[in-house]
C-alpha cells in the first residue's frame, strides 16, 4: 500500500515552528511504501496541481495532508483526490497549524508533536474504508403547514419558481392572526390590506395553479425522509364547494343555528353555515356540523335554499383521507397567546371588561364583534384604560422570555384608544419596555408625550390586583420603588406571553421534529440556521420557533424558501455522504437504546427483524448512537472504533 504524507509549509505559518526534515526522516523509518514530499502553499492553485501530480505519478494509494484545520481545507484537498483517480475518503489529515504551530512555543516540542500526529493519522489511514456517495431520486415539491403571512409568503415564493406546493391550514380561512387585525404596528397599516396581495396571489395569481389549498385539514402521518415524503391529510368536509359559492352570504340569514364564534373569541355568534368574519378569504362559507341541526336528524334545508348557485352547498361532503409526495415540509402554524386565567389576580374570565389583546383586536376591528366601537359590558364608553404589560412574561412562575412584540401592540392601542375615545385616561403597567428597530419606537413616544397617558413600573405579577369597588374597577399595586397605588380602570386589556400554538406538540410528535424547552420548535441553530430544524427536510418559519413580528416571520419564510429551492431542484438527484452509522443486524438485540438517543431521528427499528436501521438520508454521522450501544452493534462509518484506537495509539507511541 502506498502512501503519500504530503507537509505544507502554509508560508511561515507551519515552517517557522515545525522541522518538515526531521519529520520525514522519522516518517520514512515506518515500514510500508511511505513517500514524504513538502509543499510550500498546498491549498493554492499551484499547490493542488503539484499534490494532484505527484499522486498520479507515484502510483499514491492514499494520502496523510499535514496542513491547517481540516474545517478550512479537508474538502479541497479531497477533491483534489477524487482528480487524481484517488477515493477521497483514503485521506486523513493533521492540523498542524492550529494544533501545534500557533500553540506550541518551542520549534523542537512542535516538531515532536507534529510528528506523533502524523504518525498517528499513518496508523488511522492503515484502516480506513474507501467509502462512496449515494445518490436517489427527489421529489422538488413541497409541503406548508400553516397559511399565515410565513407560510402563504414562502408558498408563494416556491410556486413562482415552478414547484408544486402543497398548503394545510386547520382553519377554513387564510392569512393567519394578521387578517383579524385592522391596524398594524408600527405605522398603522390595514393587516387584511397588507396581505392582500399575497393573499390574492396565492388563491387566484398567475402561479395559483402551482398551489393546492387545502383549509379545515390537518397532517396526519408523515413517513420517509429529505426529498421523497409521504404526507397523510385528514381533508374535513365544508359542505360547501368553493370552486362555485360566490360569497353572497345569502345562505347565512335564514340558518336558525348560533354559536358563539371562535374567530371572535366568542364575544359574538355566528351561524351554524359562517364566514368567520367579513372578507375572510377564500369567501366562501363552511358548514359546522357540530350544531347544524341536519346532524341532529333534523331535515333543515334553509340555507340550500336560500343559496342561488345550483349544488354549491353539499350535505353530503365527506371527510377523506389524501396522500402527498413531497420533498420538503415547512412548518409555519404560528403562535397562541398565554392563558391569563393562570394569573387569576388580574381578573380575566373572573370580571366583565377585562380582555386580552387579541380579544381587544377583534374589538377595535370594524369587522368585529362591536363593529370596532369600544365600550364596557353596560354599552358605556371606558373613561379610564388599563394595559398591563408582561401579563405572564418574564416570569419564573409563568413565561421567563419576553415576547418581543407586546410593548408594540400596547402602544398602538394606546393610540387607537385615545383616537377613538379622547380624553379617556390610559395606565400602562410594565416591568420592561421594548421596542427595538427603526421605526419600532415612534408609538412609544406618541404615548409618552400624551398627558392623558401614565406609566407604572412594577416587578412582579403579584404586585397588581384588579379590585371590583362597587360598580367600578381599579387596578391596586406596588410599584417598583415599593411604592402603593391604585388606578381606576372601566377597561383592561391584558398582554399575554407568546406561547407554542396549540396543537404544536402533537404535530412535533408527527414530523418527529424535536421542540425547545419553552414548546417551540427547535431549530438546527438560533443564530446561525433558525429557519431549519434538526430535521433534514423539515424547515420552520414564523412564530412557530420563537415569538416574532410579521416582518421577521416573513422574512423567515424566505429563508425557509431559499433553502428548499436551492436543495431541491428538479431533475438532481440527492447526493448523501457516506459517513454515516450502520447497524451490524446480526449484533443488534433490538434494545433500541439507538432510537431514543438519536438527535436526529435518523434510526427506525424493523418489527419483522426485530433490529434498528439507520436512514442514511437523516444519519448525519455525529456517533452518538455508536457510543450508546452496549451491544456494540452499531459502526460510525469513517470513525470505526479500530480506526479511533489506531490513531490513540499513534499518538502515544
Amino acid at each position: 500500500m502506498k502512501t503519500g504524507v504530503y507537509f505544507c509549509n502554509c508560508g511561515t505559518n507551519i515552517s517557522d515552528k515545525i522541522d518538515s526534515e526531521k519529520i520525514r526522516e522519522e516518517i520514512l523509518k515506518l515500514p510500508g511504501e511511505i513517500r514524504f514530499r513538502t509543499i510550500d502553499f498546498m491549498c493554492s492553485e499551484d499547490g493542488k496541481e503539484a499534490l494532484e501530480k505527484d499522486l498520479k505519478e507515484n502510483g499514491m494509494e492514499r494520502a496523510v495532508i499535514t496542513a491547517c484545520s481540516p474545517r478550512d481545507h479537508e474538502n479541497t484537498f479531497m477533491r483534489v483526490l477524487s482528480k487524481a483517480g484517488l477515493n477521497p475518503y483514503l485521506m486523513q489529515m493533521v492540523s498542524v497549524r492550529e494544533q501545534v504551530a500557533w500553540v506550541t512555543e518551542e520549534r523542537e516540542k512542535a516538531t515532536e508533536k507534529a510528528l506523533r500526529y502524523t504518525n498517528a493519522a499513518l496508523k488511522r489511514l492503515a484502516l480506513q474504508d474507501p467509502l462512496e456517495h449515494k445518490e436517489i431520486d427527489i421529489c422538488p415539491d413541497v409541503l406548508v403547514i400553516g397559511a399565515g403571512p410565513a407560510g402563504l409568503k414562502a408558498a408563494l415564493s416556491i410556486a413562482e419558481s415552478g414547484r408544486k406546493v402543497v398548503i394545510v391550514e386547520k382553519t377554513p380561512v387564510i392569512g393567519g392572526m394578521p387578517v383579524r387585525y385592522e391596524e398594524l404596528f408600527p405605522n398603522m397599516e390595514c393587516g387584511p390590506c397588507m396581505l392582500e396581495p399575497v393573499l390574492g396571489d396565492v388563491l387566484h395569481g398567475e402561479h395559483s395553479g402551482n398551489i393546492e389549498l387545502l383549509t379545515i385539514s390537518e397532517v396526519m402521518d408523515v413517513v420517509g425522509s429529505y426529498g421523497n415524503f409521504i404526507v397523510k391529510i385528514r381533508r374535513n368536509p365544508r359542505y360547501v364547494d368553493a370552486d362555485k359559492c360566490i360569497g353572497c352570504a345569502e345562505c347565512m340569514t335564514p340558518c336558525p343555528v348560533s354559536a358563539k364564534n371562535e374567530f371572535n373569541y366568542g364575544l359574538d355568534e355566528r351561524k351554524a353555515i359562517y364566514l368567520p368574519f367579513a372578507g375572510a378569504l377564500p369567501n366562501a362559507p363552511s358548514i359546522d356540523n357540530a350544531i347544524c341541526l341536519r346532524a341532529k336528524g333534523r331535515d333543515c334545508r334553509l340555507c340550500k335554499d336560500a343559496c342561488p348557485v345550483e349544488d354549491a352547498i353539499i350535505y353530503d361532503d365527506a371527510e377523506s383521507i389524501i396522500e402527498r409526495n413531497v420533498g420538503a415540509i415547512l412548518v409555519a402554524v404560528g403562535a397562541g397567546v398565554y392563558d391569563c386565567k393562570k394569573i387569576p389576580n388580574l381578573g380575566y374570565g373572573s370580571m366583565p371588561d377585562v380582555y386580552t389583546s387579541s380579544e381587544f383586536e377583534r374589538i377595535l376591528a370594524s369587522n368585529g364583534p362591536t363593529e370596532g366601537e369600544v365600550k364596557t359590558a353596560q354599552g358605556k364608553r371606558p373613561k379610564s384604560v388599563a394595559i398591563i404589560h408582561c401579563a405572564g412574561s418574564l416570569d419564573e412562575n409563568h413565561k421567563e422570555y419576553c415576547s418581543g412584540i407586546c410593548c408594540q401592540y400596547a402602544f398602538k392601542f394606546n393610540h387607537l384608544v385615545g383616537k377613538k375615545l379622547p380624553g379617556t385616561k390610559i395606565y400602562h403597567f410594565y416591568k420592561e419596555l421594548s421596542f427595538p428597530g427603526k421605526e419600532e419606537f415612534t408609538l412609544y413616544h406618541h404615548a409618552k408625550e400624551d398627558r392623558n397617558t401614565a406609566f407604572v413600573r412594577y416587578r412582579d405579577m403579584k404586585d397588581l390586583k384588579v379590585e371590583k369597588k362597587g360598580a367600578k374597577k381599579a387596578v391596586t399595586y406596588k410599584d417598583a420603588s415599593g411604592k402603593k397605588g391604585s388606578a381606576p380602570a372601566d377597561m383592561l386589556i391584558l398582554c399575554p406571553a407568546v406561547v407554542p400554538a396549540e396543537g404544536s406538540g402533537s404535530l412535533g410528535n408527527i414530523l418527529e421534529a424535536t421542540h425547545d424547552k419553552f414548546g417551540f420548535f427547535e431549530e438546527l441553530h438560533g443564530r446561525m440556521d433558525s429557519a431549519q430544524s434538526k430535521i433534514k427536510g423539515i424547515y420552520l418559519a414564523g412564530a412557530c420557533q420563537s415569538p416574532m413580528d410579521i416582518q421577521k416571520a416573513m422574512s423567515q419564510g424566505m429563508a425557509a424558501a431559499g433553502y428548499i429551492l436551492s436543495g431541491l431542484v428538479a431533475g438532481r438527484k440527492l447526493e448523501i455522504k457516506p459517513i454515516t452509522a450502520v447497524v451490524d443486524a446480526d449484533r443488534c438485540s433490538g434494545c433500541r437504546v439507538c432510537m431514543s438517543v438519536c438527535p436526529y431521528k435518523a434510526i427506525s427499528y424493523d418489527t419483522e427483524k426485530e433490529v434498528s436501521s439507520v436512514n442514511e438520508v437523516l444519519c448525519q454521522g455525529c456517533g452518538t448512537c455508536v457510543a450508546a450501544c452496549p451491544a456494540g452493534a452499531v459502526k460510525g462509518n469513517h470513525f470505526t472504533t479500530d480506526e479511533i484506537f489506531a490513531e490513540i495509539e499513534g499518538v502515544l507511541a
